[in-house]
């Protein structure tokens, strides 16, 4: 099987920059199931490596940035808490390009228009390595968490329902 030639995007750029450890991966998009849950089935791997970007408002700080597990849903009350707001929402979808440089399936907590506070949830420390958007949809960013944390200027914290 040839080797697929796969387009730096902005997200590679970045971490060349910074001298970081990667990997990217491209994967068959399903334009019907743009869910994580897909996305780790495509790579064949562990759903839990595979993490998703949710933008966010917050009532008192604006936009932020949380990154959970791929089929977990996130908890707006922890992700309100450990941004320092009362309540937040969800970006709707039409805001997402205009405030990220991102579309929906392709959102990369790296190289945004914009930095946002970034928050990861903490079961992405137990592993080696994890996935993220790289910025467009059908390709993924393999890297450890703490680089990912290093460059999205991001911190750990409680963000998903048990």
């Amino acid at each position: 099987m040839a080797k697929q030639k796969v387009n730096k995007t902005n997200v590679a750029r970045l971490l060349d920059k910074a001298k970081v450890a990667y990997e990217l991966i491209p994967y068959e998009v399903d334009e019907s199931d743009l869910s994580a849950v897909h996305v780790a089935a495509q790579l064949g791997e562990d759903v839990e490596r595979v993490f998703k970007t949710i933008v966010l408002h917050g009532d008192k700080t604006g936009y932020f940035v949380c990154v959970v597990p791929g089929e977990h849903e996130i908890d707006l009350k922890k992700a309100a808490r450990v941004s320092g707001n009362k309540k937040c929402e969800l970006l709707p979808m039409k805001e997402l390009l205009p405030t990220t440089g991102y579309i929906r399936g392709g959102c990369s907590p790296i190289g945004m228009k914009k930095h946002f506070p970034t928050y990861v949830h903490g079961t992405a420390a137990q592993y080696g390595y994890i996935y993220v958007s790289a910025g467009q949809r059908g390709l993924q960013v393999k890297l450890s968490p703490r680089d990912l944390l290093h460059e999205a200027r991001a911190e750990y914290a409680d963000l998903v329902a048990l």
